[in-house]
């Protein structure tokens, strides 16, 4: 029996990649005005614009006079646009940042009169099942994906509850395009509809297109030449995927998945993106947490004249959360482009924050808390004044940042002076009060030594060479890596070289905070920790600064607990969700020996935290910007730095086949000063969220 075709035309339009963003939109100018020249024309049924409406804006900018015709060919659905404003990476993106992918994305995409949406994630490296609720807040009942679905899912399927097409083949798609006969792409069309079939009923969907590929002109053409051919099997016809929703409805609830979709035995998911460039994810953390406390305060304030700035400065961080941006697999340029997004959205939030705080007469000791619950611990704040009753930890020069924020002064030379940072103790401060910083006087319950750092909650010692924090070990261990921006590629018989402790001494003593600086020594570099300590609180902060000079290695802090590790809760949309992983399974025993298949790993992606084994270990960690784990036996290893230089290596062997092109990329080695900062901590649930609340305080001061 002839089954039905349904193919729909499409491009997969990264704005940065392997090439520049000014560059792609260069491009995106040529292969748009084809695609609008043939809809127009009628030259091609309808184009689907892989669902995310930022390359519409890019366009609209150069080619402002399209305007009215983009509009008329949505309004007569010949074109589909939207509902995301980018297509970001999921895993890296918090729940506030993805409602705001959907939030402006269907503003702009109704702007322009489309309404119908899919959820269309045709090439983001795996899916998070708590997307599926965020969609349905928007009415997005549809959704289309590829990467992390398990092998015996079939074309349709129910995913959390929603009706989800599974592109068994992918997205890509360019037979087309290719110089052969027609013969040929018939050949190699029959080849891929029939595994598309296997998985499928009497209609299948059949993807048209590439990354910044154009539609070919004779494309109704070589369609129905190739239709001849292939007369007695399928029949093609060019459609929407709308069309083939509609064709198999009633079809999806005969598989049902209700978990995360990573498995990644069928298709790359391309987990060692999550520790590329890890100084990306440490900007991508704090601007998140930057711009949520913002909009946070505008609201408390009843502002509504920053609502198109916030909206401005989301728009660049949603940019920078596209999947080949925010995941550190573009070339050097592009990344150095992220980095001033960054700085970017940092001057906008910082600035809208004074301006705030100077309408409403803050003043440098008051303080606000904008979160959903009561906040207590220690605080930071700056002022140019001298104050008694606080502990002082800093001194720098500068202007005050009133005297920056004033329309009516300039700064002069005499305005340039001291600016001093003080700690100060916060109790129970409830949310949405303001109070003046003049706590009750506690007494501290910190001790340090030249190897020690403790309080009534939490400790770490070194013995012997040999850091215990409460009873676990914990130490940094440095591999090679073959690997690149997308994979870690271990060498087989590497098991890792522990950094020993060159030295340590106490480098603060206040009553409100301690601070121990230790250094490792590596066999070419020295790493510095700083592990500090409040009074009375319940975790240790780890700040790591070092210079990196050697290239092709991966760095983790590693932790070594009492038991086997099968069950790790790590953050994912704001949600801590259960991983189960098997200890014993070693990826360098498992290495793929033929092409086409990408190793199955240990290691999983998260936002700001994880806690391990609950009820055996207990031990949680709240990171800014480290945003990947792995498991091994009774250990955790998180990386604070992969250094590799290539985008895609066709030698990995984690992989054996390219993921995208082999250009190097220097900065990618991460050469040059390096940072990292995590938290530890001991407890269930509610003490990850407890200290959360800590470590990304949702304060005004």
């Amino acid at each position: 029996m002839r089954k039905h075709v349904i193919a729909y035309l499409h491009t997969h339009w990264d704005r940065e990649w392997y090439r520049e963003y000014e560059i792609f939109r260069l491009r995106l100018l040529r292969v748009f005005d084809n695609v609008l020249e043939m809809l127009s024309k009628n030259k091609i049924p309808c184009f689907y614009f892989d669902g995310q409406v930022s390359a519409i804006e890019d366009y609209l900018e150069m080619r402002p006079e399209k305007e009215e015709l983009i509009r008329t060919l949505i309004r007569r659905k010949k074109l589909f646009i939207g509902p995301f404003y980018c297509l970001v990476d999921e895993f890296l993106t918090d729940k506030t940042c993805f409602s705001k992918n959907l939030e402006i994305g269907i503003k702009t995409a109704q702007k322009f009169g489309c309404n119908d949406y899919i959820a269309y994630l045709a090439d983001t490296f795996g899916h998070s099942q708590n997307v599926v609720d965020i969609l349905r807040d928007y009415g997005i009942d549809k959704c289309m994906v590829w990467r992390g679905v398990p092998t015996n899912t079939p074309s349709e399927f129910s995913w959390c509850g929603m009706d989800t097409v599974n592109l068994i083949r992918g997205y890509f798609n360019d037979i087309f395009s290719i110089n052969a006969s027609v013969e040929k792409k018939a050949e190699l069309l029959k080849s891929n509809l029939d595994k598309i079939a296997e998985k499928s009923g009497n209609t299948l969907l059949l993807p048209i297109g590439a990354d910044h590929l154009g539609v070919e002109t004779d494309i109704i053409d070589q369609i129905e030449a190739v239709n001849e051919i292939l007369k007695d099997d399928y029949y093609i016809r060019l459609g929407s995927p709308f069309d083939y929703f509609k064709r198999v409805e009633g079809k999806f609830k005969e598989f049902e998945w209700n978990d995360e979709l990573r498995d990644n035995s069928n298709t790359f998911t391309l987990q060692g993106c999550y520790s590329s460039r890890l100084d990306l994810k440490r900007e991508n953390i704090e601007c998140t947490h930057l711009l949520d406390l913002t909009s946070k305060f505008v609201k408390h304030q009843k502002e509504t004249k920053y609502d198109t700035i916030l909206e401005y400065a989301y728009k660049m961080l949603l940019q920078n959360q596209a999947h080949d941006s925010i995941c550190g697999c573009s070339t050097d340029d592009v990344h150095a482009e992220n980095l001033i997004r960054y700085k970017k959205i940092k001057q906008i939030a910082n600035t809208i924050i004074d301006e705030l705080k100077l309408k409403n007469h803050f003043d440098d000791i008051k303080i606000l808390n904008l979160s959903d619950k009561s906040f207590s611990g220690i605080v930071e704040f700056e002022t140019t004044k001298k104050i008694e009753g606080y502990d002082l930890v800093n001194t720098r020069k500068g202007f005050d940042k009133y005297l920056l924020t004033d329309t009516q002064r300039i700064p002069v030379t005499e305005d340039y002076t001291n600016i001093y940072t003080y700690l100060a103790n916060i109790e129970n401060l409830k949310t949405g009060e303001i109070e003046y910083i003049m706590s009750e006087y506690s007494r501290s319950d910190l001790k340090i030594t030249d190897t020690s750092i403790e309080n009534s909650n939490i400790g770490l010692k070194i013995e012997d060479g040999v850091i215990y924090i409460n009873n676990i070990r914990f130490s940094l261990t440095d591999f090679a890596d073959l690997g690149d921006s997308y994979n870690f590629g271990p060498k087989q018989d590497d098991s890792g070289t522990e950094l020993k402790i060159l030295r340590s001494r106490a480098v603060l003593k206040t009553a409100t905070r301690v601070c121990l600086r230790i250094d490792f020594e590596g066999a070419w570099d020295v790493v510095s920790l700083f592990v500090s300590l409040d009074k009375h609180s319940t975790y240790l902060s780890f700040n790591f600064d070092w210079v990196n000079t050697q290239k092709n290695h991966l760095l983790c802090a590693q932790f070594n607990l009492a038991e086997p590790i099968y069950e790790v809760f790590s953050e994912d949309m704001n949600i801590l969700i259960k991983r189960n992983f098997d200890p014993t399974y070693d990826i360098r025993k498992n290495l793929p020996q033929e092409k086409g298949i990408e190793v199955r790993n240990n290691s999983a992606p998260m936002q700001r935290g994880l806690l391990i084994d609950e009820e055996k270990n207990n031990l949680g960690v709240i990171t800014k910007g480290l945003t990947q784990y792995e498991v091994f036996e009774n250990k955790v290893f998180i990386p604070i730095l992969r250094s590799t230089g290539v985008i895609s290596n066709p030698q990995n062997p984690s992989r054996t086949t390219p993921a995208g092109p082999p250009i190097e990329v220097e900065s990618l080695q991460q050469i040059g000063r390096n940072k990292a900062e995590f938290h530890i901590f001991f407890g269930n649930h509610n003490a990850f969220n407890d200290v959360l609340n800590q470590v990304f305080k949702s304060i005004i001061l």
